[in-house]
């Protein structure tokens, strides 16, 4: 995914990097186990809906066999199937399964958890106030869990625009939010029902909540801010707003280093958004070329880690087993996956070998 940029023709004296950056563990999950998919099976590997929303990921994916759909209708039957990290709705799940093929979950953990908190409440006579965007793939998704009791909102107006509800009320969250898209909301909600019921962990995502308060650290600092992620990404437009609300004078929301101006100058502030592979990061800073060099921020450091879904494991294991050689003249597929970064498997799947 090399990008060869040119210099940029500004004045770059310095860039300040965001730490944690790109890649959460959720998406790191997704990827290595796409990637494994495409090792164990003949393509075409189907996957229901973008695997995480970036561009170059999905194009790079593509280049590798893998073929997205919007309808699990379009997968041929006995054909291998995955579905997306933002969770997919029980009907789906359902469905992928009826084409008869391999059927890999990918969804994150994260969403699993409010997932599960929508149908526990639901069970107990709950009405759900979610707070998420319409038609993003997460919120589509949990939505479907108890479409009968769940209202999405994403502003003050649609809480106050609310029917009245008689049953006890629950609040949860579409993971990918900023807090300050959260916040707002959920006072309104707690205003419209005082008696209002939340979970004593926050559904935000850590590594969203990470990314912001890295970009919150430099922010100040900066003449402008690059934010690298593509347009359907929730988290990536997350930051670029929070950027804009803390008063940055110039704020890009960018693919790649291709889609930089010219006319940067003073000191940058780079982030990514968590679904954007590192080596777009590296692209985007050989550009920028600042005279200065970089100055790494880092607000808190990342261990977390999501192990490929058990399906996929067990698979491999048993392929493993069976063979102990090479699959299709490749590289042995490795099972501990742990130490292996998804932006280096991404870069391996022009070879078709996991790294």
């Amino acid at each position: 995914m090399s990008e060869n940029p040119q210099p940029s023709a500004g004045a770059v004296d310095k860039v300040l990097l965001a730490a944690p950056r790109g890649f959460c563990a959720g998406v790191e999950m997704a990827i290595k186990a796409l990637a494994w998919m495409v090792r164990a099976f003949e393509a075409p590997v189907y996957c229901y809906h973008e695997i995480v929303h970036n561009q170059l990921v999905v194009e790079r994916f593509e280049q590798a066999g893998v073929v997205f759909v919007d309808d699990i209708a379009e997968v041929p039957p006995g054909r291998p199937i995955m579905l997306s990290a933002h969770g997919s709705a029980p009907e789906v799940v359902a469905a992928a399964r009826d084409r008869g093929g391999y059927v890999v979950d990918a969804v994150c953990p994260l969403v699993t958890k409010v997932h599960h908190e929508v149908k526990t409440r639901a069970k107990k006579g709950y009405q759900i106030v979610y707070i998420g965007h319409e038609g993003h793939e997460e919120a589509v998704g949990t939505m479907a869990v108890a479409p009968d009791v769940i209202h999405r909102v994403e502003s003050r107006e649609e809480v106050e625009a609310l029917p009245d509800l008689d049953q006890p009320i629950a609040v949860l969250a579409q993971t990918t939010l900023s807090h300050r898209e959260w916040a707002g909301v959920l006072d309104a909600t707690r205003e419209r029902f005082p008696e209002l019921w939340q979970p004593g962990r926050s559904d935000l995502c850590f590594a969203t909540t990470n990314r912001q308060s890295a970009l919150m650290a430099i922010a100040p600092r900066c003449d402008a801010m690059v934010v690298i992620g593509s347009a359907n990404s929730s988290n990536t437009n997350a930051l670029a707003g929070l950027a804009r609300e803390a008063g940055c004078p110039e704020v890009f929301r960018i693919n790649s280093a291709h889609e930089l101006p010219d006319t940067l100058s003073g000191t940058v502030g780079v982030t990514a958004g968590a679904s954007a592979p590192e080596d777009l990061v590296r692209a985007v800073i050989e550009r920028l070329s600042p005279t200065d060099g970089v100055e790494e921020v880092r607000v808190t450091d990342e261990d977390e880690y999501f192990p490929p879904p058990r399906t996929l494991r067990n698979l491999l294991s048993a392929i493993d087993a069976a063979t102990g050689v090479t699959l299709g003249g490749k590289k042995r597929l490795p099972l501990d996956d742990r130490s292996i970064d998804a932006s280096d498997v991404l870069e391996s799947l022009a070879e078709r070998s996991l790294p």
